[in-house]
């Protein structure tokens, strides 16, 4: 590491500090406007805003600003090494544009590294914290202490549905198991006016259970309980799960769930598949935005450092607009979910490298 590299960075981590340290007090300051009123009204103190929802919810602002940090302080740096002419001076000296970019190369690695371990292990722990606690004092809370109309495949052919389930007391209203055979059509159903979960047992007791089966036939034979005990392959967890648990589940968790899901049989789970994938996707953002902005600042342009710190926006806002764009095609397996995951970082890796090799021309 030579002096200049040094001095680089320096600024690089300077800049990348004050502009998360901005982004994250803005984030903030809009998100307190939006449910301050909620937050109040519900009972929640000021101490409990600040000291226990805010605080657990800064991992998650980090992760989601330090791409945007990263490459807005590069493309500072660099662009204010190539209005002073430093850069001219290096290039004539026969420097390549790979090697001066080195500091700002260790510095994407490092923060991807540790973003990966960060968004799979430490945002998941937080943001449990930060659901409960809207879960309690805002009015549009991504979910409550209870579920309606809830649809759980939990084998090839075997399809629970609850009109309500409370999550507190493990108890679900209105049940149905159908199971599906695929060479006469139905074979089985229950259906309970009550079940709830006793956990000593690890059984669901239904109460005003009627059972019909099928033969091959067709003929039907039914019988009528008013309290069982049965051995549905569910757990309360698994009813009160959500299409968005996966992104409040750490990495193996995450992995764990998904697999369960494929085990299942499931076939609408675009959403989960998204947000393991994007545990790993997104993190690489960090390098990505950094390698692009490195070429991208290093030209002069008129307007100087303003029309730098504007196009460098504008290529986030479009970066932004192009993962919520196509994740949703994942959500819906229009696409393959790990595409729907990966593909906007690769277009933007792609620009990144054709940027670079214009660069050392």
């Amino acid at each position: 590491m030579t002096r200049f590299d040094w001095h680089v960075l320096r600024r690089f981590l300077s800049g990348t500090a004050l502009l998360l340290v901005l982004l994250v007090a803005t984030f903030i300051v809009l998100d307190l406007a939006e449910r301050i009123d909620d937050f109040l009204d519900r009972g929640a103190t000021t101490a409990q805003i600040f000291g226990e929802y805010y605080l657990y919810y800064v991992p998650d602002i980090l992760r989601l600003t330090s791409p945007l940090a990263l490459f807005l302080a590069a493309v500072y740096v660099t662009s204010r090494l190539a209005q002073s002419m430093q850069l001219t001076a290096i290039h004539m000296a026969g420097v390549s544009t790979a090697r001066y970019m080195r500091p700002f190369l260790l510095v994407g690695l490092g923060v991807t590294a540790g973003m990966l371990a960060f968004n799979g292990f430490v945002v998941p722990r937080a943001n449990t914290v930060v659901h409960a606690f809207q879960n309690q004092y805002y009015r549009d809370a991504p979910e409550g202490s209870s579920g309606s109309e809830i649809v759980r495949q939990m084998a090839p052919g075997v399809v629970l549905t609850a009109r309500y389930f409370d999550r507190e007391r493990s108890q679900a209203f209105r049940v149905s198991v159908v199971e599906m055979d695929s060479g006469r059509g139905l074979a089985r159903r229950l259906d309970a006016a009550q079940m709830t979960w006793n956990d000593s047992l690890a059984t669901w007791q239904g109460v005003d259970v009627s059972v019909r089966a099928f033969d091959d036939g067709g003929a039907e034979t039914y019988a009528y309980h008013a309290q069982l005990d049965t051995a549905l392959a569910v757990r309360p967890r698994d009813l009160a799960q959500s299409e968005r648990d996966a992104e409040r589940l750490t990495v193996l968790e995450a992995r764990d769930y998904v697999r369960s899901l494929e085990r299942a049989g499931v076939t609408e789970r675009g959403r989960p598949l998204v947000a393991y994938y994007n545990k790993f996707a997104y993190p690489v953002a960090n390098l990505i935005l950094v390698l692009l902005a490195v070429p991208m600042a290093a030209r002069r342009r008129r307007g100087g450092q303003a029309a730098q710190l504007a196009l460098g926006l504008g290529v986030a806002f479009i970066y932004l607009a192009l993962q919520k764009t196509i994740e949703p095609l994942g959500y819906v397996q229009t696409i393959p979910p790990v595409v729907a995951a990966w593909l906007p970082h690769l277009v933007f890796a792609l620009v990144a490298v054709l940027l670079l090799a214009r660069a050392n021309r």
